[in-house]
């Protein structure tokens, strides 16, 4: 019964992906987001409950991979599909359109190409996933940007429409060049060859842990000050620290 634990809050987890992709197809970004937090918290304490109860196995492994790639991969691909939907007047069926907009009809639906490609962060999130599953380096560390990281930079965008406030960054956000970027980076960045350092501390002393200490005083600073447009800077500023990190290490030795 004890080795089953960890796998019942993995599937919390995937209960989380599944209610928040309801809710994101739905444009209900918020409450979308909530569950997708949520669920990287039961993915966050599967793997402490495994190691705790020192019942890791391999049906584990592959579960909590089933379980990101809905949560972490389905989920920010529905939301930005929904972002550059909102990009496209898809809604407004009496004009024309072309190029990116294009509608293509399939079974009398009406539906704009330019969307789908919201969905690339889906397929290169599978992709990671697989590709950690049989990766037996990235125990210390990650190889790639994580796929909840890449999900709360996701989500957080409609967030941030919602409740900064401001005219600017909305104008920015809901441009599409801008989510096609976003989007591209996103792809790349989820299975490139860049060292991230993971937040799993073997000890709690500063020394050993000085980088990690650093990053989560300075996400708590952000998160007070800027708010949910905190968290793209935090992922970029992990991104940063963890590019640092690799090149002071590699000085040293």
């Amino acid at each position: 019964m004890k080795k089953q634990i960890p796998n019942a809050i993995t599937l919390l987890n995937l209960l989380c992906g599944c209610i928040a992709v309801i809710f994101a197809v739905n444009g209900n970004f918020v409450t979308a987001a909530l569950f997708v937090f949520l669920g990287i918290f039961f993915d966050f304490f599967d793997g402490l409950a495994a190691r705790k109860l020192n019942v890791q196995s391999e049906l584990g492994l592959q579960l909590d991979s089933l379980a990101d790639v809905v949560t972490s991969g389905v989920v920010p691909g529905v939301v930005m599909y929904k972002l550059l939907e909102l990009t496209t007047g898809i809604y407004d069926f009496s004009t024309s359109t072309t190029g990116w907009n294009t509608e293509i009809v399939w079974n009398g639906l009406k539906h704009s190409v330019l969307p789908l490609i919201g969905f690339a962060i889906t397929l290169a999130s599978a992709y990671r996933l697989a590709k950690f599953n049989i990766d037996d380096e990235q125990q210390s560390y990650f190889k790639g940007l994580p796929t909840p990281a890449n999900a709360l930079f996701i989500v957080s965008l409609p967030l941030i429409i919602e409740f900064q406030n401001s005219d600017a960054i909305n104008a920015i956000i809901l441009n599409k060049w801008f989510l096609i970027v976003v989007t591209v980076l996103s792809c790349y960045m989820l299975n490139s060859n860049i060292k991230l350092f993971a937040l799993k501390f073997k000890d709690f002393s500063f020394k050993n842990n000085a980088t990690r200490y650093i990053f989560i005083i300075l996400c708590l600073v952000l998160l007070i000050v800027l708010q949910f447009a905190s968290i793209p800077v935090i992922i970029l500023l992990y991104i940063s620290m963890s590019v640092i990190d690799n090149l002071t290490l590699n000085k040293t030795l």
